[in-house]
C-alpha cells in the first residue's frame, strides 16, 4: 500500500510541476458561491456592511501534493455604497508549487433606475453596475529538484519568484439577478526572468439569481448561478450549482463541475452576522486527486447576513 502512495504522490508532484499554473486555483462551490470577491474585485462593497471571510479546502488530504487552498479576504463599502475597498491573502499549493497572492481592490459603483420619472417616495430595486480593479504581488515557489528528474534542464533548478499581480472585474445586479466577468491575473509572467515559468490568464464569468419557492412565504430561497472559466490550453470549464436558504438560518448547496467533480456544501448562520459552512467535494472518473472536505468562515457588521 505504501508503494502505491509513494506512486500517487510523485505522479501528482510532477503534474504540478509542468502545468501551466495560474495564481489561483479555481475557487471549490463553497468558496466562491459565499465569497465572490475571491473571483471578481467588483464585489467589493456590495453591501454596506464591512465583511471578512476565511475559507481553507483540501486540509483533509492523506497524500503529498494534492491541491490545498487557503484563503482570507476583507471588504467594505465607502462613500454610501458607491465606492469599496477590500484585501486579501491566498495561497494555493498543488504539487511541487506553491503560489501565494497578497493584494487590495478599489470598486466603483453606478447607480441607476429603468424607469423614468419615478415618484421620489416611491421605493424600488436599484440597478448597480460595478468595476473593480486588482493590485498586489505573487510569491510563486517549485521546488523541481525534489522530484528528482536528472538530465532535463527544465527541472535543474527551483523556480523562486516574486510578482506584480493586477486584476480587473465587472459586475451587473438588478433586484435577485446578477452577471459579471473577470480577468484576476492580467500581468501573469510578463515580469518574469526565468524561461519555464508559465502562468495563465484565466478569465471568469459568473451569474446566478435568487428567488423565493412561494409568492407569500420567503422562508425557502433558492439561489441557482452558474461559473464560467476560460484558460488558454485548458478544457473550457462549467460549474452548474444551487443553494437552498431556509429562514436565512440553515443552508446547503450543491454543484457539478464538467471536470467531473461534485461538490456539496451546508451550513448555518448564526448570531446574524456569523455563517460557518462546510463543504466535500467528490471527483469522478479517473481523476486522480481524492475527495477534499473544506470550510468556510464569514462575519459580516451591521445588520450581517439577515440584510440580503
Amino acid at each position: 500500500m505504501k508503494k502505491h502512495q509513494l506512486i500517487f504522490s510523485l505522479s501528482i508532484m510532477v503534474l504540478g510541476s509542468i502545468i501551466k499554473t495560474a495564481a489561483q486555483q479555481t475557487p471549490v462551490f463553497t468558496e466562491y458561491n459565499y465569497n465572490p470577491f475571491l473571483i471578481n474585485s467588483a464585489y467589493a462593497g456590495t453591501y454596506n456592511e464591512a465583511e471578512a471571510t476565511l475559507s481553507n479546502s483540501g486540509f483533509n488530504s492523506q497524500f503529498p501534493g494534492t491541491p490545498k487552498n487557503f484563503a482570507f479576504t476583507f471588504n467594505t463599502a465607502l462613500d454610501n455604497g458607491k465606492m469599496g475597498l477590500g484585501a486579501g491573502v491566498i495561497n494555493d499549493e498543488i504539487g511541487v508549487t506553491s503560489a501565494t497572492q497578497v493584494f487590495a481592490t478599489y470598486s466603483y459603483k453606478l447607480f441607476f433606475d429603468f424607469k423614468k420619472n419615478r415618484p421620489y417616495w416611491q421605493l424600488y430595486d436599484r440597478t448597480v453596475l460595478s468595476f473593480g480593479i486588482t493590485a498586489g504581488a505573487l510569491l510563486y515557489n517549485e521546488d523541481l529538484l525534489q522530484l528528482g528528474i536528472q538530465d532535463d534542464p527544465n527541472f535543474a533548478e527551483n523556480i523562486d519568484a516574486t510578482l506584480p499581480a493586477a486584476g480587473v472585474g465587472i459586475l451587473f445586479g438588478h433586484s435577485n439577478f446578477f452577471i459579471g466577468a473577470s480577468m484576476p491575473n492580467v500581468i501573469g509572467d510578463a515580469f518574469s526572468n526565468q524561461d519555464n515559468l508559465e502562468l495563465s490568464r484565466p478569465i471568469y464569468g459568473y451569474t446566478g439569481y435568487y428567488f423565493s419557492t412561494s409568492r407569500f412565504n420567503d422562508d425557502f430561497i433558492l439561489k441557482p448561478s452558474m461559473l464560467f472559466k476560460y484558460e488558454s490550453g485548458a478544457p473550457f470549464q462549467v460549474d452548474l450549482n444551487m443553494g437552498i436558504s431556509y429562514k436565512n438560518s440553515f443552508e446547503v448547496g450543491l454543484g457539478y463541475r464538467t471536470s467531473s467533480s461534485i461538490n456539496f456544501a451546508a451550513g448555518f448562520y448564526i448570531f446574524k452576522n456569523f455563517r460557518a459552512l462546510y463543504n466535500y467535494t467528490q471527483t469522478g472518473g479517473d481523476a486522480p486527486i481524492g475527495n477534499t472536505h473544506g470550510i468556510v468562515l464569514s462575519y459580516r457588521g451591521g445588520l450581517g447576513y439577515g440584510n440580503k
